[in-house]
């Protein structure tokens, strides 16, 4: 037995979970998430909670166990209080500024790298080197902010780029030098 999938997950007040076909939909004071559930796991709703059970025990039923719940979970957290990644600049003229919903930032490339806000997903922006990700889909708030981290990585001689915050970045060290050759 999943010792994550058996665990029930408390439905606050304020949030509805509805099941439609295979589909489970949560809504709540922040919005409203929909997830499709596999064939192999049944999820039954209990008055304030929410039970995730396996059909079978084959292989498929096991994975998607543990898995279904988690994201159930994900959704109701995300509906009441959302969730957040942020991300640091680091290097000599890397800053960030908002316009709009969308991302300007100078990256020490020789043009300005523009990032666009997709639906769902707002940005805030403290001072000149810090951004926060900010939305409701666990999934998505992780994916905009690998993909704005990839706009330019950290390297790993001056750690210049952009880290999450918190990250650390191991450093190599340089050329070993001309020590010992005439």
């Amino acid at each position: 037995m999943s010792r994550i999938g058996k665990l029930p997950v408390a439905v606050p007040s304020g949030v509805d979970v509805t099941l439609n076909d295979s589909t489970v939909v949560v809504k709540g004071p922040k919005g409203t998430l929909s997830q499709r559930i596999l064939p192999v796991v049944d999820v039954n709703i209990n008055g304030g909670e929410v039970l995730v059970a396996r059909k079978n025990d084959e292989k498929s039923g096991r994975s998607a166990h543990g898995l279904t719940r988690t994201l159930v979970a994900n959704m109701i957290d995300g509906v009441t209080k959302g969730f957040r990644k942020s991300l640091e600049l680091q290097g000599v003229g890397f800053r960030v500024s908002k316009a709009g919903n969308d991302l300007n930032f100078s990256l020490g490339f020789s043009h300005p790298v523009t990032y666009a806000a997709p639906e769902g997903i707002s940005f805030t922006v403290e001072g000149t080197n810090r951004v926060h990700v900010e939305g409701i889909d666990k999934q998505r708030v992780g994916q905009v902010a690998a993909e704005i981290r990839n706009l330019r990585p950290p390297e790993p001689y001056k750690g210049k780029g952009i880290r999450y915050a918190g990250e650390t970045v191991r450093k190599k060290l340089g050329k070993a030098g001309k020590a010992g050759k005439k």
